[in-house]
């Protein structure tokens, strides 16, 4: 009985925790089939967990540590303290054949935010990208289901794509907390200082730079189509709806020269509702 009302209450409230993220990718659930979707939504609140504990302005750097570490604990194996959502996720690791270190992977990412507030170089945001989205790929291309291997480059390529959309932005939000995401490399490529980002300075040298960061996006979200396997387009209709969505953002991001300290970019859920529209055509 337990373990029954254990699964009802973490499927209910993962559904919750993703309707109320307000997520891009909620959106592209609707694609899935009930049991995919139940799955990934399962997923998806593993994700949002583990990142607003990283957020939370309440929590000292010990304590996030700590429940973070409870976590990594728990996709190894039961806790006499584990809640329903963790025993769901071992469910998923269990039904999906996901190792542990798949997940671990994404926690590491959320806990670079603990201590990482600045990027020497790319190749370090990089390894924060990966992390923190293509291993999420990683994990929801194998609850999606596919059949070529390939689909895993398409996967990495895919996330670093949405993630760097995702840095251009949220330059502003980040600054409120503390982050700079942009490479510090970039700032000097084009003699932008930290003092101008932390003031908020919106100059040509500053749409320079961000021009360069979203050809960097743009050739990511280019890989990935060119690695999407045409057998498995049909699966990985889920990961196109966010493609598309973020491609567009970041197309508005640009014609609009990078307004991104006071301006805060979305589509609206019509513009959403035809990209969705727009990719379900080409597979089904």
């Amino acid at each position: 009985m337990d373990s029954i009302l254990g699964l009802t209450y973490s499927v209910v409230n993962a559904a919750k925790i993703t309707r109320e993220s307000k997520s891009n990718l909620a959106l592209a659930f609707v694609s899935l089939g009930r049991e995919r979707r139940r799955d990934i939504t399962i997923f998806y609140a593993f994700c949002r967990v583990i990142d607003d504990v990283a957020d939370d302005v309440d929590l000292t750097v010990e304590e996030k540590r700590r429940r973070l570490d409870k976590w990594r604990a728990s996709l190894q194996g039961a806790g006499s303290e584990d809640s329903a959502l963790e025993r769901e996720i071992r469910g998923l690791m269990q039904k999906y054949s996901l190792g542990a270190e798949m997940l671990e992977e994404i926690i590491a990412g959320v806990e670079m935010d603990l201590t990482n507030l600045r990027y020497e170089s790319f190749a370090e945001l990089r390894v924060y990208c990966y992390r923190v989205a293509s291993a999420v790929g990683l994990v929801s291309i194998e609850i999606f289901g596919y059949r070529n291997p390939a689909c895993r480059d398409y996967a990495i390529q895919l996330g670093l794509a949405l993630q760097m959309t995702n840095i251009i932005r949220d330059v502003g939000k980040d600054l409120r907390q503390g982050r700079i995401y942009l490479p510090q490399e970039d700032l000097v490529r084009f003699n932008y200082s930290e003092t101008e980002i932390l003031n908020r300075q919106y100059n040509e040298r500053f749409i320079d730079l961000m021009n360069f960061q979203a050809r960097r996006a743009e050739d990511f979200f280019a890989r990935a189509a060119a690695l999407l396997p045409p057998e498995d387009r049909q699966s990985m209709v889920a990961a196109e709806i966010m493609g598309s969505i973020y491609r567009a953002l970041l197309r508005r991001m640009k014609s609009d020269k990078f307004r991104v300290f006071d301006k805060n970019y979305r589509l609206s859920k019509l513009e959403k509702a035809g990209r969705i529209a727009g990719q379900l055509v080409k597979v089904f």
